[in-house]
């Protein structure tokens, strides 16, 4: 008798509980049923030579050897790069006079460099071409004795 006293919300609760339960038994039955690779041949792959993942195996012709002692791994040191320019020029692209910072493109490889009110010698706006030194700060490179050039 207790069934007849379901609502229809416990019902439907009921009805999706029990697709669910033989949706995810079909799907056991289809994994155990289908076809998996049993050898480790069909699981082997292999890296040719631009770096790209093949199932074939790499030609022994094209084969190079590679010595231990020229792998580098990790980041070079910032002794290892070369030493820049100590002075260099740029053009201001963005500067705020009240929040006391911008940017100045670098006129050699084009990126972006911020610059902080404390670190120019005279007052600088928008578009002046100006020289200055690189620093590495606290979150990237950073300009630093800014001068105007005239």
């Amino acid at each position: 008798m207790g069934r007849s006293q379901e609502s229809f919300q416990k019902k439907e609760v009921r009805n999706k509980k029990e697709k669910k339960r033989k949706e995810k038994e079909a799907k056991r039955l289809a994994r155990k049923d289908g076809d998996k690779p049993n050898s480790l041949d069909d699981m082997i792959a292999y890296v040719d030579e631009n770096g790209m993942i093949t199932d074939t195996p790499p030609d022994p012709d094209k084969k190079t050897e590679i010595k231990v002692e020229d792998i580098v791994i990790g980041v070079p040191k910032d002794a290892d790069l070369e030493p820049e320019d100590a002075v260099r020029k740029g053009i201001v692209t963005f500067f705020n006079q009240s929040k006391g910072f911008g940017f100045i493109r670098d006129g050699q490889s084009g990126e972006s460099l911020f610059v902080h009110i404390n670190n120019i010698t005279e007052p600088i706006v928008e578009g002046n071409s100006v020289s200055y030194e690189m620093e590495r700060g606290p979150k990237g490179m950073m300009a630093v004795n800014v001068k105007v050039n005239r």
